[in-house]
């Protein structure tokens, strides 16, 4: 045995194992005592000492920890998706898809209390006034640039005899009173087929898709495919005596774009920002690129006597016989009521879309919306 063994320092343990077993030998009584010592503070030296010898690798984690948590608390907004339907939200009634359809959006009552003492109430009101960027347009339509079926009769008077056979016959077929039983049999129906594209904040316009306009009336367009059994529902209308206008059909990228970012930029005048602004514009106007306005297969109907775009058309004359009869032209009252948690949109009786007879009259029968459609009919 050397000599630097023999003066080999006593390690911290063993330091206090000496001492407890000099301190029992004089305290037998007490010994309890010693022990009870030596187990809290070898087991707190050795603690202590992990931690010592591996700093570097606790430093490092919690530098991590912490830019983690910055990083995710302060430079990002936090953002829900969830969909409110709740009736504080239906400002004057004006709602939904043409009254801005419903896009990714946030709980606005819970963002509302905490930016309550923020927001400028009155900027705030004023913009929320104007939820429905079609309800304003709808009275200059009716004033200056409405699309009645005496005027879109005289906007295709100058027809060639070809087209005017082939509506007559169009009417013919679709106004056959058959027992609805008979009309649509079993249908297979395919996911390439125009008609019943669907379009909402799931599945955005195709980049490829192609949108061939026909002129309604004026400046006002939509599909032309739809033209001939629009004015044949409008005609079957008139002779009940319910006058149907027609107001924002087609809109293109620009126009819905302008839409939605001025009730993003109302929304921040009154003290939102820009987060909060973004999400309850997605309640009032659809995020471009996925209103079906865009293809040209909606359309949105008043009539006389009624000019605003809200629930109350559905008590209307004219909005009782569409959802009694547009099935029977190919068109659907594409948001029913009772079907808002699968649309995403709030009940819009003015708001129709053009799926063709077999489509529409299958929807009909069976109470469903287009989604529900899709996932039953379509292969």
């Amino acid at each position: 045995m050397n000599a630097s063994n023999l003066q080999r320092k006593l390690s911290h343990k063993e330091k206090i194992i000496f001492r407890v077993k000099k301190f029992n030998r004089k305290h037998k009584a007490l010994s309890f005592l010693g022990l009870a010592y030596a187990v809290i503070s070898i087991t707190s030296y050795n603690f202590l000492f992990y931690f010592y010898s591996n700093a570097k690798r606790f430093i490092s984690l919690a530098c991590i920890l912490l830019f983690f948590v910055s990083s995710s608390s302060f430079s990002h907004p936090g953002m829900s998706f969830d969909i409110s339907f709740d009736s504080d939200m239906n400002i004057d009634g004006y709602s939904g898809d043409s009254a801005g359809e419903l896009s990714e959006v946030i709980d606005y009552e819970s963002q509302a209390e905490l930016s309550v003492t923020t927001v400028d109430e009155t900027l705030l009101e004023e913009a929320m006034e104007s939820v429905n960027p079609d309800a304003t347009e709808a009275e200059h339509m009716i004033s200056d640039n409405k699309a009645t079926l005496s005027e879109i009769l005289a906007a295709t008077s100058s027809a060639s005899d070809e087209e005017e056979s082939a509506e007559v016959e169009f009417s013919e077929n679709v106004t056959e009173e058959v027992p609805l039983s008979d009309t649509v049999p079993e249908h297979s129906f395919s996911s390439d087929d125009w008609q019943i594209v669907l379009i909402n904040k799931q599945h955005p316009i195709p980049e490829d898709y192609a949108v061939s306009l026909g002129t309604i009336n004026g400046s006002m367009r939509c599909d032309e495919r739809i033209i001939s059994p629009l004015l044949e529902m409008m005609r079957a209308a008139s002779r009940d005596g319910a006058n149907l206008i027609i107001c924002s059909p087609y809109r293109d990228m620009d126009r819905q774009t302008m839409l939605f970012t001025n009730k993003v930029d109302r929304y921040m005048n009154g003290g939102m920002s820009y987060m909060e602004a973004y999400n309850l514009a997605s309640q009032a106007v659809t995020v471009p690129g996925s209103s079906e306005h865009q293809i040209g297969l909606a359309i949105d109907i008043i009539c006389d006597g009624y000019s605003s775009l809200d629930e109350g058309f559905a008590d209307t004359k004219a909005g009782k016989w569409l959802a009694d009869n547009s099935y029977k032209y190919g068109f659907i009252l594409r948001y029913p009521l009772g079907k808002e948690d699968i649309t995403s949109i709030e009940f819009e009786p003015w708001h129709f879309r053009y799926v063709g007879v077999d489509a529409a009259t299958v929807m009909y029968e069976n109470g469903i919306c287009l989604e529900e459609f899709w996932n039953t009919y379509v292969n």
